[in-house]
């Protein structure tokens, strides 16, 4: 009896080689699937749009120099694509195994939920950064054309916060999905928070309370384009409009934002994996 015991717990795959499975079956998931070439069209129309207003308006603020260009560009489009592929890809990730019965079938057999936690993870991040490079890629065609092939070390770091930010939506939208049984819940709350409510609660904090808002996820993401601008703008700005009334605008430093950041993903990603080992399936 302890020999059979043993050569059936032998024969039972590591925790390692059950993410890796999940996350390859997953990630064909996602690339099959038809949100993947929705959210790669609109990255696309998105781009082609900007290609268009640039090659047509010949705005100065994208023209004047390589890094204002790329600051205009690559400052607008990523931060909007890691928050769609955020949703795209993580908002209904766990939940859906709830709504769609799926994890009925996944979880009674011998694999971690952890495992399939983090192997989700890892293949909705993979997912996404394909989008970002895409979307990269189209970029610096423009930036080339107008400039020469020129890349800015200041772009660099912003690509590398660009993945942070997303890393921290994706923990985000994940842990939303393991919150909710409903795949309609989880993407609405992570599409309202990060379209809407971060924004507006970011404004209100910093202009009218005046307190620097900086447990405020899109706050941090603000360094993905600060970091192109030269000087980097100062932390704190205060204007004055007559005698009475006073403006202050904050601006988080690197090390700042990237430890909001960082935060946010290390967070809420533990908490999603808290809630989705808890979660019964009744």
């Amino acid at each position: 009896m302890t020999q059979t015991t043993k050569a059936t717990s032998n024969s039972l795959p590591s925790s390692g080689s059950q993410l890796i499975t999940v996350a390859k079956y997953e990630f064909r998931n996602y690339f099959g699937s038809r949100r993947f070439y929705v959210l790669l069209a609109i990255a696309l129309i998105v781009s082609a749009l900007l290609t268009y207003v640039v090659a047509v308006r010949r705005p100065a603020s994208f023209l004047d120099n390589s890094l204002d260009f790329y600051s205009s560009w690559w400052g607008r489009i990523a931060g909007l694509m890691a928050i769609l592929s955020g949703i795209f890809f993580g908002g209904d990730a766990i939940s859906s195994e709830f709504q769609n019965r799926t994890g009925y079938f996944l979880v009674p057999n011998p694999i971690r939920r952890s495992s399939i936690y983090v192997g989700k993870w890892i293949s909705a991040f993979v997912a996404a950064v394909i989008i970002l490079a895409i979307t990269l890629a189209i970029t610096l065609a423009n930036a080339f054309y107008y400039f020469g092939p020129t890349i800015p070390s200041q772009l660099l770091q912003s690509i590398v916060f660009s993945l942070i930010y997303l890393a921290s939506v994706m923990g985000l939208t994940f842990m939303f999905s393991s919150l909710f049984k409903s795949s309609s819940y989880s993407i609405l709350v992570s599409a309202i928070l990060y379209l809407f409510v971060f924004s507006l609660v970011e404004d209100l904090v910093s202009s009218i309370v005046q307190i620097e808002p900086w447990f405020i996820p899109t706050y941090g993401a603000s360094i993905i384009t600060n970091v192109m601008t030269v000087p980097f703008p100062a932390h704190v700005i205060t204007t004055t409009f007559g005698r009475n009334i006073t403006l202050t605008t904050y601006n988080a430093t690197i090390p700042e934002g990237l430890a909001i950041l960082l935060g946010y993903c290390v967070i809420s990603a533990i908490l999603g994996l808290v809630l989705f080992e808890k979660k019964d399936f009744t």
